[in-house]
């Protein structure tokens, strides 16, 4: 985990000690880690028949969470946005790595951050295995590994015209929640504290992905913006996507804090939801409804693959004017 003497020596807190107290034990205990924590490396044992899926991201301090967030909801996105992004593979997740760069050595931070990723990793069998630290303004990576069957894994490029369109959970409610969070939208009470906690400690649909691969033909995680990601998908599938806005699910916190309508607009712009936008064959569709029945999986129709390219959404048969990009860091650099 260790880089070498320059993080020793600029960390006030020596980056071993940070490691064993904070660190070392973090997450799952699995027997398929032969050396984790405390190596140069780790070695990992991966089931046989299996194939390893890697996934890596980078939450960055006023980039992808307000300053002064809760060190536990930090350490907790830091490692759900990379389950969903395994789950939209329809992979099981198995270990982790994370590369810290902190300010200053703060225990106190460090002790809520290490929780609230440990509670997540624990509860997803995910054992920390190795990274790094260093001294900088604040910034967090982590890197997910885990496996699927051979050739199971679901991909954004399976899809096809004709093909059903789904979104699980009720997207929205995140980005109202970080609009809470950063002052923008007032509000109190129950409805509020919900939206807010979907934001600060999002639930990423791991056993969702892992059953999808029995009847998804695609499978993308909703982080952009719903109309983003179902376009994404339809683009690598060599299609168009068509949503029905009447059919975009909106939870009743979400509706009564903003409104139905601007719910609606939010469900299908806004980011940070994590959840799973898939296609399902025409031949499927009975087979999943009947087998991973909705209301207990909380999945929605929403639309459907097309022929014609381009993302739409519509409304009592016209088209609706959105935006189709979706978050971009660098939309504003030449």
């Amino acid at each position: 985990m260790p880089s070498g003497p320059t993080s020793i020596e600029r960390v006030s807190l020596a980056e071993f000690e940070l490691i064993d107290r904070f660190f070392r034990g973090c997450g799952a205990r699995r027997t398929d880690v032969r050396v984790g924590v405390g190596d140069d490396a780790a070695i990992l044992d991966c089931p046989a028949g299996a194939e390893l899926v890697a996934a890596v991201d980078t939450l960055v301090d006023g980039v992808h969470f307000p300053h002064g967030c809760a060190p536990a909801s930090i350490g907790h996105r830091a490692l759900a946005v990379n389950l969903s992004d395994l789950a939209a593979m329809g992979a099981r997740p198995a270990w982790a790595l994370l590369a810290l760069t902190l300010p200053a050595a703060d225990e106190a931070w460090l002790s809520e951050f290490a929780a609230g990723m440990a509670a997540l990793a624990r509860a997803h069998e995910v054992a920390l295995v190795g990274g790094d630290t260093t001294s900088g303004p604040l910034c967090v990576t982590v890197q997910l590994l885990g496996y699927a069957p051979r050739s199971s894994a679901l991909l954004r490029s399976g899809g096809r015209a004709g093909d059903a369109l789904f979104v699980s959970g009720t997207p929205g409610d995140a980005g109202a929640g970080l609009d809470l969070e950063q002052g923008r939208l007032p509000a109190e009470g129950e409805s509020a504290a919900y939206l807010r906690e979907r934001f600060l400690y999002p639930a990423p649909r791991v056993a969702l992905g892992e059953c999808l691969r029995r009847y998804a033909s695609a499978c993308i995680d909703v982080s952009d913006g719903l109309l983003a990601d179902a376009g994404k998908l339809a683009r690598a599938s060599g299609c168009g996507v068509e949503i029905a806005y009447e059919q975009v699910p909106v939870s009743p916190a979400l509706v009564s804090t903003v409104g139905e309508e601007r719910a609606r607009r939010l469900a299908l712009t806004a980011g940070d939801d994590y959840e799973l936008c898939f296609s399902v064959q025409p031949a499927h569709v009975g087979r999943l409804l009947g087998e991973l029945p909705p209301e207990r999986w909380g999945y929605t129709r929403i639309g459907t693959l097309r022929v014609t390219p381009g993302a739409d959404v519509v409304r009592d048969g016209a088209v609706m004017s959105f935006s189709h990009s979706g978050y971009d860091h660098f939309a504003g650099s030449a």
